[in-house]
């Protein structure tokens, strides 16, 4: 099975399938500049701390403020639920961008794994470090991938992005 690195949101053409990406997703009835900010925006407890996060002056910078975030200013449950936010965060990105849809689905069956360069916790689970690591948004992607592919085989799509 063929594999596709991604990592940086800048990298032609697969660097798309970064939550850095910049790219408006409409979710939870609200515009994110990027699936990063959707993503994060369901982690914070209290408001002022989600509106701390969604001020970041760069994707990057928001993953980064997010990450190191204090337990108690974390919704209750997040490490139970941040999967299937995610997966609902990027159903949205993909069904909202139809550029963005096809490209997805260009990948075929092609193992998608984004590819992180710095060795910590964070990116070995959501991604692969030398070889190394969970890749969850990989594998979500794929599972985003095959939902996609099932909803284009039927005449009328059985997504709908999360509102």
């Amino acid at each position: 099975m063929n594999e596709i690195r991604f990592y940086r949101a800048s990298e032609k053409p697969y660097g798309a399938f970064s939550n850095l990406y910049r790219r408006n997703i409409v979710f939870e009835g609200e515009v994110f500049v990027t699936s990063e900010h959707a993503y994060q925006a369901g982690k914070a407890r209290k408001p002022a701390v989600r509106k701390w996060l969604m001020d970041a002056p760069s994707p990057a910078l928001l993953a980064m403020a997010a990450h190191g975030l204090y337990y108690w200013d974390v919704v209750p449950g997040w490490s139970t639920t941040k999967f299937d936010r995610m997966r609902a965060v990027l159903r949205a990105k993909f069904i909202q961008h139809e550029d963005l849809r096809e490209l997805l689905l260009s990948t075929g069956e092609a193992r998608l794994v984004e590819s992180a360069t710095v060795d910590n916790e964070v990116n070995r689970l959501w991604g692969e470090v030398n070889g190394v690591g969970r890749n969850m948004l990989g594998v979500l992607l794929m599972e985003v991938r095959e939902e996609l592919r099932g909803s284009a085989d039927e005449s009328e799509p059985r997504l709908v992005a999360a509102e």
